[in-house]
């Protein structure tokens, strides 16, 4: 099963989790064989807002358990999280992801909708890293979608998701995560 995990930073809780950068690593190297995508969110000042975790585990369960067993969420560096069941449309992971272009920006773009048994249409495209839909804990409706997205703005990444079929679209700037070499 599949889900996209989203731990929102606390105001105020850089320190905490710059202390805790280690402890983080070391707990999401534990996961490196199950994850689809992941990296951190920031603020148009670069300040970070939050880590996503696109992971295939194997119920429930352990999806809750990787959320809130993680060291920063435990230690309090998170105002919320969004755990939701999702399904990779592209069938793939960041890591093939075919267009990628490191100078262009990327976004996660998050889109809510009235529950409903089929979604809005998602984006296609050399821009699109990852998407799907966001659904219930059975997997039987659709309550939003995330994309992750290459794209010259924030303006622009908006547009992967139609404010016309979604009553919520956030955009968060987004960078590939997980350790370097």
């Amino acid at each position: 099963m599949e889900f996209f995990c989203y731990h929102r930073d606390r105001p105020g809780s850089m320190a905490l989790r710059e202390a805790m950068v280690e402890q983080h690593w070391a707990y999401m190297d534990g996961f490196a064989d199950t994850m689809i995508a992941r990296g951190p969110t920031f603020a148009a000042d670069g300040t970070l807002t939050g880590s996503v975790h696109v992971l295939d585990l194997p119920d429930a369960a352990a999806a809750r358990a990787f959320a809130f067993e993680e060291p920063g969420y435990q230690a309090g560096a998170y105002r919320d999280v969004l755990l939701r069941r999702w399904r990779n449309v592209l069938g793939r992971t960041m890591w093939v992801f075919p267009g990628a272009r490191p100078e262009r920006p990327r976004f996660l773009v998050l889109g809510f909708t009235e529950p409903a048994a089929v979604g809005p249409p998602l984006p296609q495209g050399e821009d699109v890293i990852a998407c799907g839909p966001l659904l219930s804990d059975d997997g039987s409706v659709t309550v939003g979608a995330a994309v992750l997205f290459e794209a010259a703005d924030a303006a622009a990444a908006r547009v992967a998701l139609s404010a016309d079929e979604f009553v919520g679209v956030e955009v968060h700037e987004w960078r590939f995560g997980g350790r370097s070499g």
